[in-house]
């Protein structure tokens, strides 16, 4: 299936596909076709999709694309500006300096922080759960998918009854291998839902992140802002995070060594995630971009009016960023990896991902002290938008 996804969406277990190396080491700035079937440069050398990514003069949101998932038929012009709205991903300056505005307090680090404590009883209440079914174990569902989807549902005031329904239509949302007119209808779906949720919120808003968008900023956001922040914040906030942590913990038991080291060095674990988060960057690229004037980029002229991708993965294991970047080696800390992006559409939560994963990963190691994969062999979802894994048996 790896070979019939787009160049940049291509993967080889834990790495970027050979061919996606070689387009980096060879072409630097590569012609493609696209997900959607437009032609595209992709951009594949670290210093070049920090070029690419930090300047939002010269490549802005190309419209076309934001609001449609790859495969899936064309909206209209309504449906487009509906789907927009809000969306931080689907908008530029000064657009999105004012949305992004109104939401950073909320992902500051004293903010999330508060939030500690509620994410460690989550992530103890799933590790007693798991011990008491007893191994072998699927962690995908029972500890990677429901920790953050949770953390999520609660900083956003989703009610805890509609969490499975919208994990299972956005993971299928998101897998390329599902015709694009079911994709499409998906995402009207879960835009329905957001619809409904941020209509009792506004009725009665709580304490909860939307809550508060209603209560200091209701003036100055419409309904479908509140709607897009919504949806955009619940689909990043547990489909990232999930997989990290599963792809994550195969990661680690696949290279005892780099376990051993952090199990003896547990204050390793910042270092740990920040060279996960590199080493596997998860998300495959940034938005598509398109060039507001002739430029060029990595020594290949782009003329005004072409898309432009960036490849995340290939970027982070770019030599001439760090020396041996193929080799996982959670000493070094990686320092100024791409993976939550660059710029002004650098990840939102990132400050949010980061706690979940630093609380996760030791606790599941320290409560499991002999986890290891079980015989079934872990399920790659090489067609999904991003990617990860759909099952990892465990048993310890």
């Amino acid at each position: 299936m790896s070979e019939t996804m787009p160049l940049h969406m291509r993967r080889v277990e834990f790495h970027p596909a050979p061919e996606l190396a070689s387009a980096r080491d060879d072409d630097r700035v590569k012609r493609i076709t696209t997900a959607f079937g437009s032609e595209a440069w992709l951009v594949t050398r670290y210093a070049d999709v920090r070029e690419v990514l930090g300047d939002a003069e010269r490549f802005k949101i190309a419209p076309q694309n934001i609001a449609r998932l790859p495969g899936a038929p064309p909206m209209t012009e309504e449906q487009i500006a509906k789907v927009r709205a809000g969306n931080l991903l689907g908008v530029d300056p000064p657009e999105h300096t004012r949305l992004r505005r109104m939401l950073t307090p909320e992902f500051t680090i004293r903010r999330i922080n508060r939030m500690e404590q509620r994410v460690r009883r989550i992530v103890d209440e799933h590790l007693d759960a798991l011990e008491a079914a007893g191994a072998p174990a699927d962690l995908v569902p029972s500890f990677a998918l429901p920790i953050p989807s949770l953390v999520i549902s609660e900083l956003l005031g989703v009610p805890s009854e509609d969490r499975e329904v919208f994990q299972r239509r956005t993971a299928r949302m998101l897998d390329m291998s599902v015709p694009g007119q079911e994709r499409m209808m998906l995402q009207f779906e879960q835009r329905a839902y957001m619809e409904s949720l941020v209509a009792r919120i506004q009725a009665d808003p709580g304490e909860e992140l939307l809550g508060m968008l209603v209560r200091e900023h209701g003036d100055d956001l419409s309904t479908d802002e509140l709607v897009g922040i919504g949806g955009l914040l619940l689909f990043a906030g547990h489909e990232t995070t999930s997989n990290m942590l599963s792809l994550g913990t195969l990661a680690l038991l696949r290279h005892p060594e780099q376990l051993d080291l952090l199990r003896k060095e547990p204050e390793r674990i910042d270092a740990t995630v920040e060279e996960l988060l590199r080493w596997l960057s998860i998300v495959n690229s940034g938005t598509t971009k398109v060039a507001t004037r002739d430029t060029e980029v990595g020594g290949q002229r782009i003329e005004e009016g072409d898309l432009v991708l960036v490849t995340l993965p290939a970027a982070n294991r770019d030599p001439s960023f760090l020396p041996d970047a193929d080799a996982f080696d959670l000493s070094r800390g990686a320092p100024g990896h791409l993976a939550f992006g660059h710029g002004v559409h650098h990840c939102l939560g990132a400050p949010l991902a980061r706690m979940e994963l630093r609380i996760a990963f030791p606790a599941l190691l320290q409560r499991f002290p002999k986890l290891r994969v079980a015989d079934a062999e872990p399920g790659f979802r090489v067609s999904s938008v991003v990617y990860g894994l759909s099952s990892l048996e465990v048993t310890w």
